[in-house]
């Protein structure tokens, strides 16, 4: 994941800088973000964002003449309509409020609750559409994994907040991960794709089983999953191909923004609910 708020509100007091934080504390009906959206404001940059237009830059506005006044909090009731010219038609309460070392400890605290929650997700193979899927997934509220045993496919690699795990011992990785991950599997063999499969099949707690290939090759997997004894229930819950099907385009950086996708779908009621409790 990119560097938080938090970090960067750390920064600035430690430089010295004024900086405000606007927060959306209410929004109702159609509005451009959720409630807890927040960013950072300084007399020359910002950072994060609370949906962008007229809305946004109004608040910024005010937050720099909040800082250049030495005032300390204000609250904004914001009707979205034509009388600013976005048409979201929503309402939506601001507070915008000069940030110090106990905002700090607030916002860090908040974080950490969030990155504790997030959904686990396991990408079995480093090579180019593993690598590509992880740098995809770097940015969203994930918790990734890229696993291979092979050092070489991780040189020049750099996705922020991915685990990089170099081991032999892959299927230890299935038996240590969280109850309702992800696994996406698409290693340089096919022996070991079954391998690592069939171990999340016989776990049975998963979220989604993606495995790279063709339809030829999940019905290769489906008979000797069959053979293995797993139930067509199981069987019948693995994605394969990943990403869309309809979508004939093999290039990773496609399959990857086709999987990230899937993967924010399955999750989304999940994320919801994480990013409300750590707002509480």
């Amino acid at each position: 994941m990119t560097q938080g708020l938090a970090d960067t509100l750390a920064s600035y007091l430690t430089a010295g800088v004024d900086v405000a934080r606007v927060v959306v504390t209410d929004a109702r009906g159609s509005t451009p973000r959720e409630a807890g959206a927040a960013m950072l404001v300084t007399a020359d940059r910002t950072d994060g964002t609370i949906g962008g237009g007229r809305f946004e830059w109004d608040a910024i506005a005010i937050a720099r003449e909040l800082l250049a006044s030495g005032g300390d909090r204000r609250i904004l009731e914001v009707p979205l309509g034509p009388a600013i010219g976005q048409c979201c038609g929503g309402h939506v309460t601001l507070t915008i409020a000069r940030a110090d070392a106990q905002l700090l400890a607030a916002m860090t605290a908040s974080e950490a609750t969030e990155r504790a929650s997030r959904p686990q997700v396991l990408i079995f193979g480093a090579g180019f559409v593993g690598r590509a899927l992880a740098t995809a997934l770097s940015p969203l509220p994930f918790d990734v994994r890229l696993i291979d045993n092979r050092a070489a496919e991780f040189t020049g690699f750099d996705a922020p907040g991915v685990a990089q795990v170099i081991t032999e011992r892959v299927i230890a990785e299935v038996e240590a991960a969280a109850a309702d991950a992800a696994y996406l599997v698409m290693t340089h063999s096919h022996a070991l794709d079954a391998l690592i499969a069939s171990t999340v099949l016989e776990r049975g707690d998963f979220r989604y089983l993606g495995i790279i290939g063709s339809r030829t090759k999940r019905k290769r997997f489906e008979a000797a999953f069959r053979q293995q004894g797993i139930s067509a229930r199981d069987i019948a819950r693995i994605t394969c191909p990943i990403g869309s099907p309809s979508v004939r385009d093999k290039r990773p950086a496609v399959i990857a923004a086709l999987a990230a996708a899937e993967l924010i779908t399955i999750f989304a009621t999940d994320m919801t609910a994480q990013t409300d409790a750590s707002r509480r």
